[in-house]
């Protein structure tokens, strides 16, 4: 059954990105980040409740506070960039970015923690590393947004996600790591809609069309989704092989995109991918 459940979050992770690109068409990045947040925070505090959490908030002292709220502005931060980096390029590129902030999580984990990198990972940042870069190789066909306004924002995520775990490596010691989720989330939430305010966007909340509203929600349910699954598979799975095949959620979006999209890989870009999931694999075995 955990298998069930694990396969159930790599699906779910994967089709978020899909749904959310499909909402933000016409309407403003920023504004779905927050709307889609909303949702997001119930399916948070849900997992809480279910976990029965809630009670350890009142002992949290100020010092993790600080790194919490740290934790959340990087976790706006990193979905604010990654909506409009789909906003402006195509899935199969943007996504294989994104999930590249694993190697710069080591990378600054090895600067500021000190942690060791075996070989297998160092095998795997190499693998990733090259399966992106291969991805990413502007083709002619491409239909993407001229520019590379897309790359800065999609790196501009990957970078905030990776400093995400390493303010929660530091200082987020002891809380109940649903419940940080859920208060880190209630940040990410703050800072979405200061955010649309300060660029008075709120008037455009009205003008969203229907079916955009429709996938920005779902794909906030589908971020949900994947949470409880995810959760609900480590209570009976061995989390060595949950987490690889919740890592591997890109080979869902990749073909989603093609269904929905009509996003072909071209052969480079297939061997891109094969490497990221060769990578992804190595560094798991590390």
């Amino acid at each position: 059954m955990w298998l069930l459940f694990a396969s159930g979050s790599a699906f779910f992770a994967g089709i978020t990105a899909i749904l959310a690109k499909c909402g933000i068409r016409e309407t403003d990045s920023d504004i779905a980040t927050a709307l889609r947040t909303v949702i997001v925070l119930v399916f948070s505090w849900l997992m809480v409740f279910l976990t029965g959490s809630q009670g350890g908030i009142t002992a949290i002292p100020p010092s993790i506070w600080f790194f919490l709220i740290l934790s959340g502005l990087s976790t706006g931060a990193s979905w604010l960039c990654y909506f409009r980096a789909l906003q402006l390029g195509s899935i199969n590129k943007v996504v294989p970015i994104d999930k590249s902030s694993i190697v710069l999580t080591i990378l600054l984990a090895f600067i500021f923690l000190r942690e060791p990198v075996s070989a297998w990972k160092l095998a795997g940042v190499a693998a990733i590393c090259a399966g992106t870069w291969m991805m990413i190789q502007r083709r002619e066909d491409d239909r993407e947004t001229k520019g590379n306004a897309w790359f800065v924002y999609a790196a501009l995520s990957a970078l905030f996600a990776s400093l995400t775990s390493i303010f929660g490596k530091i200082g987020i010691v002891g809380v109940e790591s649903n419940l940080g989720t859920a208060l880190r989330t209630g940040i990410v939430l703050l800072m979405a809609w200061l955010i649309v305010f300060i660029k008075k966007k709120q008037r455009l909340v009205g003008r969203i069309p229907r079916g955009e509203l429709m996938f920005i929600c779902l794909s906030g349910v589908a971020t949900g989704a994947s949470w409880l699954c995810y959760y609900r598979a480590l209570q009976d799975g061995p989390a060595s092989l949950i987490a690889p095949i919740d890592k591997l959620s890109i080979l869902i979006t990749v073909a989603f995109s093609r269904l929905v999209f009509g996003e072909r890989l071209s052969k480079r870009s297939a061997a891109g991918l094969a490497g990221i999931v060769a990578g992804t694999l190595l560094m798991l075995a590390g």
